[in-house]
């Protein structure tokens, strides 16, 4: 055999093996030879490259009726770190995790939205975390940007309620750091976030519902962006024809309906008053006040008449819905699915986030976890059932 050929079926071993140890959370030598169908050899010798990296540890013995007990191996999601930011609107939130989005910190920083201070704001954010790091004998393993917008090849294209098309952020964080650096549509990274540390679902749409309204596409286990990463701009179908004016060009879009910023203004030009917070809002749904249920009712219309054609075209196992407004009132859920009388939608359910602001940051987690890792599949233990 080549010593080509040979190279290419240690590397593909190599991360068959690795993808299994983190897919099963710890698991021995003999169970990973009779679950991959390779010898005990070469489940020993690559074991003993990744014990060497420090990839992967052991971990004690697994219980047994006779014989020797077998060593059991777990993955090191300490091996490296991951910063992901989510540049939203008002704030910038910051994760710093482990490669398995655990031993997280999480912090959130006020933003201005001045497009020409953003470099210099998140080169001060990751330097000061760089230089702790190297301090302490940590290393980072990627950099990932959600940004609230369409991004193509870690291009932003457009951002409707903020000015950063053409901002080369990815430039110039690889410039100032040497470091992988991946730019993502926030409610892409969500839909990711989702079906890797919290739903097992093959076929997954992620709404995520803030100042506009994005759709993350799982299709058979992958992402799906469209031809030029504009797939899922799910907030600019339009549901009212000549209706509401939309930043997009576009006029009677979903997101001036639907959307948390929309109901908002929905809810303060019912009631008639100088401003209105989502707390105000909150608070006025749970205490029956005619104005706030009204804006609920239409947000519940508006949301049922899009999903039902998201189930149409997707045929998803599961639809999660990630915003503030059913995070608080959970009651919203039930009765959107209540309107969800396609007979092709009885096989789909329709969830709340379970990880809510921090989808974003955890789909982040896992670009970088699997672009460092080198592997195809990565499938850790989930964080939420």
């Amino acid at each position: 055999m080549a010593a080509g050929n040979q190279e290419f079926i240690r590397d593909m071993n190599y991360r068959k093996i690795l993808e299994t140890i983190i897919r099963e959370g710890c698991i021995s030598r003999a169970a990973l030879a009779k679950s991959l169908g390779l010898t005990k050899a070469t489940i020993s010798s690559q074991v003993q490259t990744m014990l060497s990296e420090g990839l992967v540890e052991e971990i004690g013995s697994s219980k047994t009726e006779k014989g020797r007990r077998p060593i059991l191996l777990n993955f090191r999601g300490t091996h490296a770190w991951v910063l992901s930011f989510d540049i939203g609107l008002t704030h910038i939130n910051l994760l710093l995790s482990d490669l398995l989005g655990r031993h997280c910190s999480l912090r959130q920083i006020p933003w201005n939205q001045k497009r020409e201070a953003l470099p210099d704001l998140l080169t001060d954010l990751i330097s000061g975390i760089l230089d702790r790091f190297e301090t302490e004998g940590k290393k980072i393993a990627g950099i990932c940007l959600g940004i609230h917008g369409v991004v193509r090849e870690n291009e932003i294209r457009f951002t409707p309620y903020y000015s950063l098309e053409g901002l080369p952020l990815k430039e110039i964080l690889n410039t100032r750091f040497s470091l992988p650096v991946f730019i993502e549509n926030e409610a892409n990274l969500s839909a990711l976030g989702e079906k890797t540390f919290s739903f097992e679902a093959e076929n997954l749409v992620n709404i995520s519902i803030h100042s506009g309204i994005g759709l993350g596409i799982i299709l058979n286990g992958r992402l799906y962006t469209g031809a030029d990463g504009f797939a899922g701009e799910f907030g600019h179908t339009v549901v009212e024809p000549q209706g509401l004016p939309c930043p997009c060009g576009n006029y009677g879009c979903l997101e001036q309906y639907a959307s948390e910023a929309a109901v908002l203004r929905n809810y303060h030009s019912l009631k008639n008053t100088q401003s209105v917070l989502p707390e105000d809002f909150i608070r006025g749904y749970r205490n029956g006040e005619t104005a706030a249920v009204d804006a609920a009712e239409n947000f519940v219309t508006y949301m049922a008449l899009g999903i039902n054609n998201l189930v149409n075209i997707f045929n998803p196992q599961l639809i999660v819905l990630n915003s503030m407004l059913t995070a608080n009132l959970p009651d919203l859920i039930p009765r959107i699915s209540g309107r969800l009388t396609n007979r092709m939608s009885r096989e789909c359910r329709l969830v709340p986030s379970r990880l809510q602001d921090t989808a974003t940051l955890l789909g982040g987690v896992y670009l970088c976890t699997r672009h460092y890792l080198g592997i195809d599949a990565f499938c850790p233990p989930l964080l939420t059932r």
